[in-house]
């Protein structure tokens, strides 16, 4: 269980166990629409079925996060900093959330043959709306459990967000997603509620799921949760937060710890971004995985990381949130090399041959297979790198700059990552192979490792 201690140790803080559960609820409701949205269902179907064109959708839709990124980036320090001298942020997220929900549900009309423009509309619109909710919700985190166990408290909330994702990954696979050529589903039952897969209704539901899920999740963290007593008029809070991110932003040269540490993370995370977004539809791209083949890898994974958070939860309060993120880009380092050497016969660029046979069913090939166990290191750390990010900037700033620092973390996070996505688009586009686009995904994760080896632990450390 975790102890509810204040930062100084000195007075208990506001937050109950319902109020430390119901932040961690944040966590289980928007997780669902970048596990069968973003990454597994809806993004590989976009690619693979709503055009006749696979490597233009890829474009197109490594062309959406990226312009996502970049208003993400300009806007979170801005709304972090104004949050600061408004006061609550219950009411920003409660915004945001009606923005996301009704984009979520706009995506059921993106059928085959439709025009791509309006799904890309709904996608930028969720999308930015759920990063700047986490804003606002990973901002409260400071005020409800101690330093020492903020780092526990992160994971648990992100593998609880995992958790959340997987059971409605499951339940579109095995009782909504059916193959186009049996009609059935992975169960051998016939679709709920009648979808037809030959016109992307087991993937198109997604979207409506997702919103749904969010709407009646959030509600603890509206019920529960300790939010800050109202500030500044909002017009007065606008104008106070802007002065706020200017100096916050000077103040940021002579905290050069937080700095170092803002920019690794910027580096590093632009890779993290882009696997997550890019590799399902890569998988899709590659081995011509359909709805219920990206689903079962996309519940692997989530299994798996969920074990990653809970373990990382605990190596993050023994040994720290640095260790614990150098580790994980570590083994994404990894599984990003061993994803580009693989391809059908053949693993480790060639090095090591692999039968070509198809022995049928799901993931039949052995290229299939050598996927599956790099994707396993991606599970186990693709959770603790972000959620121990989190909590590494948690132990090195104060309760009253949470906001701003927060939201300064959200523009490191989306500063560049329109590189990453942007990067791969413009290497697929002139070479022609997916394949090359996301080899550039090596040069952030390393580039922002060495970086963040060099940064002291907490980062205000001197």
């Amino acid at each position: 269980m975790l102890n509810r201690i204040d930062w100084t140790g000195t007075q208990p803080p506001k937050a109950t166990e319902k109020g430390i559960w119901g932040w961690m609820f944040f966590d289980w409701a928007a997780q669902p629409f970048f596990t069968v949205v973003t990454t597994f269902i809806f993004g590989p179907y976009f690619v693979s079925r709503l055009t006749d064109d696979p490597v233009s959708a890829q474009t197109t839709w490594s062309n959406m996060a990226t312009i996502s990124s970049v208003i993400i980036a300009l806007l979170s320090p801005v709304l972090g900093s104004i949050a600061d001298q408004s006061g609550a942020r219950k009411p920003w997220i409660g915004f945001f959330a009606v923005i996301k929900i009704a984009s979520l549900f706009c995506l059921w009309f993106a059928a085959p043959g439709s025009p791509v423009l309006y799904p890309v509309i709904f996608m930028i619109l969720a999308s930015i709306s759920a990063e700047f909710s986490i804003v606002f919700n990973d901002s409260m985190m400071p005020r409800l459990v101690g330093k020492h166990e903020v780092g526990r408290l992160s994971n648990t909330a992100w593998g609880l967000g995992y958790l959340g994702g997987i059971i409605v990954l499951i339940a579109v696979v095995t009782l909504l997603a059916a193959s186009p050529e049996s009609g059935k589903t992975v169960l051998g039952l016939d679709p709920l509620f009648g979808l037809d897969p030959e016109t992307g209704q087991d993937a198109r539901i997604t979207g409506p799921i997702s919103a749904a899920w969010y709407l009646i999740f959030i509600l603890p963290m509206f019920f529960f949760t300790p939010d800050v007593g109202k500030g500044l008029p909002f017009g007065t809070a606008v104008r106070s937060g802007l002065r706020e991110l200017k100096n916050t932003l000077g103040e940021l040269r002579e905290r050069r710890g937080i700095l170092t540490f803002l920019i690794a993370r910027m580096i590093y995370q632009d890779g993290v971004n882009g696997l997550l977004i890019l590799g399902g539809i890569f998988a899709a791209g590659m081995f011509g995985w359909a709805t219920i083949e990206i689903g079962i890898y996309g519940i692997i994974l989530n299994v798996v990381a969920i074990f990653g958070c809970l373990i990382a939860g605990r190596v993050d309060k023994s040994v720290g949130s640095k260790v614990t993120v150098v580790i994980s880009l570590t083994m994404l380092l990894l599984a990003t090399i061993g994803i580009i050497s693989t391809g059908p016969g053949y693993t480790l660029f060639g090095l090591m041959p692999l039968p070509v046979a198809d022995s049928g069913g799901l993931f039949g090939t052995a290229a299939e297979k050598a996927y599956i166990l790099y994707g396993l290191l991606i599970g186990l750390a693709f959770g603790p790198v972000q959620a121990s990010s989190r909590s590494y900037l948690a132990r090195s700033v104060n309760i009253e700059e949470a906001g701003r620092y927060f939201g300064i973390y959200a523009l490191s996070g989306r500063a560049t990552s329109f590189m990453a996505t942007l990067l791969f688009s413009l290497v697929t586009y002139m070479s022609g192979s997916p394949r090359l686009g996301m080899a550039t995904l090596i040069l952030f994760l390393a580039g922002g490792l060495v970086l963040l080896i060099r940064t002291p632990y907490p980062a205000d450390r001197a």
